[in-house]
C-alpha cells in the first residue's frame, strides 16, 4: 500500500539486496557496533546471531532507522541509502517485525494495521487486504476481532501481515518464535519458504539455533560488536553455532532427576485456587492444586494466554486470596499476602515481563536490586527499617555478586537498567532472586530472548538451587527447556492445570494433546508419595 509495485517481488533471486559495510555505533564508552560488515540477497533466508548484548539490536534499528550509525555505508536495491526513520524504512522495501508487539487490545485487528500505514485507507479495504493477504500465506486472521481477545500467536500474525501490507522486499524478524507453540512455529516457517520462493529477503534472528539450521541460507556471528564468522548453518550443528556465538563450548545442564521424595517437606502448596478474570482479556483460573517438596523443579507447559499470567500473580501475591490457607509456603499461610509478606516467608519470584514489571528502566542496577529486598530485607541494606537510610555498601557487594554470579554485560559500575540488553537485564533479575537463597522459586518464561550460554547459566543456576533444598516452579512455553529441567510436567489449558506428569516418561505427544486442550486427568496431582 505504500510503496512500488517493483518491490511485491523481487526479480534476480541471489543478487544482493542489502549491502552494509562498516557500521559502528557508541554509546559513550560502550562500542555496540563495531565495523559490521553484512549482505543480504535476494531470496534469502540471513541468520543474525549472537549472545545477548552482541550488538545485534543495535544494528537492526540501524538498518531500519531508529538508531543512526556513526560510521559506516549501506546500499539497499543497488542504491546508497540511510534511513532516517522507520517510515523512510518501510518507504524503501524494508519491514521489521519486533520481538515485542506493539498492538493495542481494546481495538480491532483492521484498526491495529491501520495505525501503521502511511497515507489514508478505508477500514473496509484494509480488512479486506489483511483477509486477503492472511489467507495467501497461511496466516489466517479475522479483521474484526478485538486484539485483547487475541492469543500471542493470532497477535503475531497480525503483526506479520501488517508489515506484509507494506510490501517489503526485507523483512526483519525479532525472535519469531519466541512465544509460539511448536504448531504455529510450523506455520510460520511454512509462511517463510513462500515469502523465499517470491524473492522476498528475510533477516532472522533467534536464539533457536536447531530452528536456524532449518530455516536460514547463511547466518553471520557478531560478539562484541564485531562479526566474528559467517556460515551455512545447515552444515552446523546446534552446538557449534553457539560456540561460535560466544567463543567457547556451551555446557548442557548438570541435574540428577530428583523424584519427588515423600521424606522430603512440602514447602509450596496450592488448594483450590479459583479466580475470576481480573478484565476483559484475562483469563480465570479454576481449581488450581498443587504441592512442591524441596528439592523438585515443576514445570507448567501450555498455550500462551491460557492462564499462566494469571497463575503467576496468584503464586506471587500480586493478586491475594480471600482465604489464607489457599496457599502456604513452609507451612504457613500465605494466600492473603502480598509479594512483599510472600519473600518474608523465603520465597522468590521472576515475572515474564523484564521492564515495568520486574525491573524499571530509568533507576541503576543497585536501585533495582533494593526494589526486590526493601521489605524483606531491609534490615541488610537499609540504616533505620523500611524507610531509613540505603546501605549503599552491601548493595553494591550484593550487585557485585549477582554480576559476577550471572555474568552480567554492563557499559558501567552501576548503569541504568535500560543500558543492559534484554537478556543481561534478564540475567540481573534472575540473579537478584538467586542471591537471596530462596526456599521456593516461582518464574514465568525464565530464558525468553536468552541467548543460549546465558540460558544454560540460568537453567543450571535453577537446578543448583533445588540440589540445594529449594524448590522451584517454572512457567515455560520452551518444551525443551522443560524437559532438560523439570522432575514434573503440568500443563494450562483455559485456566485449569493437568496433574502434573513425571517429566522422564512423559512425552511430547501427550503434552501437546494436553496443550492443545485434551481432557486432563480429574487428579490435579501433589506431589508423589
Amino acid at each position: 500500500m505504500t510503496v512500488s509495485a517493483s518491490h511485491a517481488q523481487d526479480q534476480g533471486k541471489g543478487l544482493p539486496l542489502l549491502e552494509v559495510s562498516g557500521f559502528s555505533k557508541s554509546f559513550g564508552p560502550l562500542k555496540a557496533n563495531d565495523g559490521v560488515d553484512l549482505v543480504i540477497r535476494r531470496g534469502e533466508i540471513h541468520a543474525l546471531l549472537g549472545e545477548n548484548g552482541a550488538g545485534k539490536s543495535t544494528f537492526v534499528k540501524m538498518l531500519f532507522g531508529s538508531l543512526q550509525p556513526d560510521a559506516g555505508s549501506m546500499h539497499f536495491d543497488g542504491k546508497a541509502v540511510r534511513p532516517s526513520s522507520p517510515s523512510e524504512a518501510r518507504k524503501l522495501g524494508l519491514g521489521m517485525v519486533f520481538q515485542h508487539f506493539s498492538l493495542f487490545d481494546s481495538l480491532t485487528v483492521a484498526e491495529n494495521i491501520a495505525l501503521s500505514l502511511d497515507g489514508s485507507f478505508a477500514l473496509s479495504d484494509i480488512a479486506a487486504e489483511a483477509s486477503r493477504l492472511g489467507a495467501a500465506y497461511g496466516l489466517h486472521l479475522n479483521p474484526e476481532a478485538l486484539v485483547g481477545d487475541l492469543s500471542v500467536g493470532e497477535r503475531q500474525r497480525v503483526e506479520i501481515v501488517r508489515c506484509l501490507l507494506q510490501k517489503p522486499s526485507l523483512i526483519i524478524l525479532d525472535e519469531p518464535t519466541s512465544v509460539l507453540t511448536p504448531q504455529e512455529a510450523e506455520r510460520l516457517f511454512e509462511t517463510l519458504e513462500t515469502l523465499k520462493s517470491e524473492g522476498k529477503s528475510i533477516l532472522y534472528i533467534s536464539h533457536r539455533l536447531d530452528e536456524v539450521r532449518r530455516m536460514c541460507d547463511k547466518a553471520t556471528i557478531l560478539r562484541h560488536g564485531r562479526v566474528v564468522g559467517a556460515c551455512d548453518p545447515r552444515r552446523e550443528t546446534a552446538a557449534s553455532l553457539a560456540a561460535m556465538m560466544v567463543g567457547a563450548e556451551v555446557a548442557g545442564v548438570r541435574r540428577t532427576p530428583s523424584p519427588a521424595d515423600s521424606e522430603q517437606p512440602v514447602v509450596f502448596s496450592v488448594e483450590g485456587l479459583s479466580q475470576a478474570p481480573l478484565g476483559p482479556f484475562s483469563m480465570p483460573l479454576r481449581d488450581i492444586r498443587m504441592s512442591l517438596r524441596a528439592g523438585e523443579v515443576l514445570g507448567i507447559a501450555g498455550v500462551a494466554g491460557n492462564g499462566q499470567s494469571e497463575l503467576f500473580e496468584a503464586l506471587s501475591g500480586e493478586q491475594t486470596q480471600g482465604n489464607a490457607d489457599i496457599i502456604t509456603i513452609r507451612g504457613k499461610p500465605a494466600g492473603h499476602l502480598g509479594p512483599n509478606g510472600r519473600r518474608k516467608l523465603g520465597a522468590a519470584f521472576a515475572p515474564e515481563e523484564r521492564i515495568g514489571h520486574a525491573a524499571v528502566s530509568t533507576l541503576s542496577l543497585s536501585e533495582n536490586v533494593l526494589l526486590a529486598r526493601h521489605a524483606s530485607d531491609a534490615s541488610a541494606y537499609l540504616s533505620g527499617g523500611v524507610f531509613g537510610i540505603v546501605r549503599t555498601g552491601a548493595l553494591g557487594r550484593a550487585l557485585a555478586r549477582i554480576v559476577s554470579a550471572m555474568d552480567v554485560r554492563k557499559s558501567g559500575a552501576d548503569p541504568d537498567a535500560s543500558t543492559l540488553s534484554g537478556g543481561n537485564l534478564q540475567k540481573l533479575i534472575l540473579g537478584r532472586e538467586f542471591d537471596r537463597q530462596p526456599t521456593v522459586f516461582v518464574v514465568n518464561q525464565p530464558t525468553w530472548g536468552v541467548d543460549a550460554g546465558a540460558a544454560a547459566r540460568i537453567r543450571q543456576t535453577l537446578v543448583d538451587a533445588t540440589a540445594a533444598g529449594a524448590a522451584a516452579l517454572v512457567i515455560s512455553q520452551d518444551l525443551d527447556e522443560l524437559f532438560e529441567i523439570s522432575d514434573r510436567i503440568a500443563v494450562m489449558h483455559d485456566g485449569e492445570m493437568s496433574a502434573p506428569l513425571d517429566a522422564a516418561t512423559v512425552t511430547r505427544e501427550h503434552l501437546g494433546l494436553l496443550m492443545g486442550g485434551a481432557e486432563p486427568e480429574k487428579h490435579h496431582g501433589v506431589a508423589a508419595s
